[in-house]
């Protein structure tokens, strides 16, 4: 048995002896008559743990009824934790525990890989900032509101075209964090130590399919989106306004819908080696039945992770406008601030410290959803407990090879 869990998809749906943590109800037994039997002959029923008054207990196995159990003993079991979660269906609460652990049991290979990262991601997004968004233009103050409208939304469009270079840049460093941070954390849920090499080696062969599916996924919102603007954007007017602004919302609605049934499939193709259109199929089936439970999550998630993002930029926005001149005087005189060198350096170092903390959570999530749903339908935390090598989970040859 090799280190890796079984990730490999079993290859088929829930079968219908299972409850919700995945886990195949054990047939009732036959009584005398050959009919199944309510209660097992190893418990009694609800409220008969002890014998009735007068009686003594019967002898022989699976008959020594006792006084009932104290509180502290009622529930299930407390589950196996090799690694930074319980082998058991995890709350939310868990999983964002999960996450953090990782990052601190973890913390040089995950800071190696994720300060890497978001360095060449700030590089790219100061150098685009300084060279290729142009200036924002200088509003007429006899321009009527059309005009207005007219300028910014040109202003916009110039700004997305200069950041262009600097997103796609951006939007390959995450994918390239994603991958070796899901090999971590596949590690870490079993307690494997995992270096930046061996991570590396077995992303790599996984990565261009991982960026094909990252591009597939932001084109398909970014149809999505686009779709529901086009009526009304050729229609032009108010009534051309406020048709874009229903299909916006409307559009947004669908891409965040599809977002979601389709976010588990980077875990899957990385970790189950699946290809793209798979992986995409294989979410869908995961998240089927429990998208609102993983839309809270991932919200809450991203709700958290602003929160952080907001605590850190702030301060460094500050100071940056402050060792800036020609911004901190923009400001004042109230005129279009044009910050330089200073500025994006201490706002880029800031970028740094918050992307090196946010993309290990975000990743962290991500896969532990992946992992929780495989174990509430799929009873995968057997083969994570094999695969940690814990005692009472020696594989059978009738279990699922684990490793894939």
């Amino acid at each position: 048995m090799n280190d890796t869990p079984g990730w490999t998809s079993p290859g088929s749906a829930p079968s219908d002896d299972q409850d919700g943590s995945g886990v195949p109800r054990p047939a009732a037994p036959a009584d005398a008559n050959g009919s199944a039997s309510q209660w097992s002959k190893d418990q009694p029923p609800a409220g008969q743990w002890s014998p009735p008054t007068g009686q003594t207990p019967p002898p022989g196995p699976g008959r020594n009824w006792g006084p009932p159990p104290s509180h502290a003993n009622w529930g299930k079991p407390p589950a196996a934790k090799p690694g930074v979660i319980p082998l058991r269906p995890l709350g939310m609460g868990e999983i964002l525990d999960g996450a953090a652990k990782t990052l601190r049991a973890y913390w040089r290979t995950v800071l190696t890989i994720t300060v890497t990262v978001a360095v060449i991601s700030q590089i790219a997004d100061i150098l685009a900032q300084r060279y290729l968004v142009p200036a924002p233009p200088k509003l007429s103050p006899d321009a009527t509101p059309a005009e207005e409208l007219q300028q910014s939304l040109e202003s916009f469009q110039s700004s997305l075209i200069g950041l262009a270079p600097s997103l796609l840049v951006t939007l390959m460093a995450s994918t390239v964090s994603a991958a070796l941070l899901t090999v971590v954390i596949s590690r870490a849920v079993i307690g494997r130590p995992v270096s930046l090499g061996s991570a590396w080696q077995e992303a790599r062969p996984r990565l261009l399919q991982l960026i094909g599916l990252t591009l597939l996924l932001a084109a398909l919102g970014a149809a999505v989106v686009s779709v529901g603007l086009l009526p009304g954007l050729l229609i032009g007017g108010a009534p051309g306004v406020a048709l874009a602004v229903l299909g916006g919302l409307g559009s947004v609605a669908a891409a965040v819908w599809l977002m979601i049934r389709f976010g588990l499939a980077s875990p899957a193709l990385m970790l189950e080696r699946q290809g793209v259109i798979r992986s995409l199929k294989r979410s869908a089936k995961l998240v089927q039945g429990s998208w609102w439970r993983i839309f809270g999550i991932m919200l809450l998630t991203q709700l958290l992770i602003f929160l952080f993002v907001m605590i850190i930029a702030i301060p460094f926005t500050i100071v940056g406008i402050a060792v800036d001149g020609d911004g901190f005087s923009g400001l004042l005189s109230g005129s279009t601030t044009s910050f330089g060198w200073p500025f994006l350096i201490v706002t880029g170092i800031g970028g740094v410290i918050t992307s090196a903390v946010t993309y290990p959570i975000s990743a962290g999530v991500t896969v532990l959803l992946y992992v929780d749903q495989r174990i509430r339908r799929e009873a995968l935390d057997l083969d994570l407990a094999r695969a940690a090598g814990l005692p009472g989970y020696d594989t059978t040859p009738g279990d699922r090879t684990v490793g894939g």
